[in-house]
């Protein structure tokens, strides 16, 4: 009777996070279409809290390439996110204009999804039987919840700025049909992006690069990454994601990233998190990895335009 008088609040961003966020522009902003020389497929896998159950897990993949000169840019991706008995199905389309401005390129997007969420509430254990209770449904629930965003990138051979809000529309995610309450609702949002490239040598060059996260009335999220590439083939380099707790607060987690220009067209990724939250207590870690392959040739005589180079 004392707990039910004491009432508790949490809060949290909703939207899934990436240790090689570079990698994935697209899938923060949709103004990031048709930012390479060709056609580009990538897919992601991201295991979180290795060791963890339930656990959220990431699998992606994602299309996008230029037209008409460059000056439009298309693209979409599919992915599945999960944790606990939840699971995330999206599909996104994206379509970006791109006029020159100044020495750069700018990409104003729009996106279309449609996200599937489905809850088994059949995979639930409980310390009694669960059936005894009728507040939990015994069976999967499931419901479709479409969105639009938009965004804006900017990016020069030296620098990327962008800005962007995937999803607009602020949906009732309610799977329960409980007449005149919202419990749950998709919010908005906001997401800043932006690097630098800059040579330290005949063969190095520097990479700083950022993502910021926003969402109203939840604590700021942002990740901060620091990346040497070495004969624009090889990369090494360290991230540090904030948040934490209150009694750790601290961050996140501390990455390493590396990746490998296999060919002109292929490129692997990978990334480990050492979590430095009270979490490290139950987890090993997480693991990401990142595929990508480019297809199509040369800009201006030079070698394939490596997308990391933005």
């Amino acid at each position: 009777m004392l707990l039910l008088g004491l009432p508790m609040l949490a809060i949290a961003q909703q939207e899934e996070q990436y240790t090689q966020f570079m990698f994935y522009k697209l899938g923060f902003n949709p103004g990031y279409a048709g930012s390479q020389d060709g056609a580009t497929v990538s897919a992601l896998v991201r295991n979180q809290w290795v060791g963890f159950e339930g656990a959220p897990q990431t699998q992606l993949v994602t299309f996008n390439m230029p037209l008409l000169n460059n000056r439009i840019g298309v693209g979409g991706s599919v992915l599945r996110q999960s944790i606990g008995v939840t699971n995330y199905y999206t599909a996104e389309g994206v379509y970006a204009y791109r006029p020159r401005v100044g020495r750069g390129t700018l990409g104003i997007g729009l996106q279309a999804s449609v996200r599937l969420l489905r809850v088994d509430y059949g995979a639930l254990q409980g310390t009694q039987p669960i059936d005894i209770d009728d507040a939990v449904p015994g069976s999967l629930q499931s419901k479709y919840v479409p969105n639009f965003g938009v965004g804006a990138y900017y990016s020069t051979d030296r620098y990327y700025l962008g800005i962007s809000a995937p999803r607009l529309l602020q949906n009732n995610i309610d799977l329960a049909d409980v007449q005149g309450a919202i419990i749950n609702r998709e919010r908005q949002h906001f997401f800043f992006m932006g690097g630098l490239l800059l040579p330290v040598g005949e063969k190095v060059q520097f990479q700083p690069q950022l993502l910021l996260k926003y969402v109203k009335n939840t604590p700021f999220d942002g990740d901060v990454n620091f990346n040497f590439i070495f004969v624009e083939k090889y990369t090494a380099g360290l991230s540090y994601r904030l948040g934490g707790s209150k009694s750790n607060n601290v961050g996140e987690a501390v990455s390493l990233l590396l990746a490998a220009q296999i060919t002109d067209n292929l490129l692997l990724g990978l990334a480990y998190d050492a979590t430095v939250t009270e979490l490290r207590n139950y987890n090993s870690g997480t693991v990401e990895l990142a595929v990508r392959y480019s297809i199509g040739g040369s800009s201006k005589g030079k070698e394939y335009i490596n997308p990391r180079f933005f």
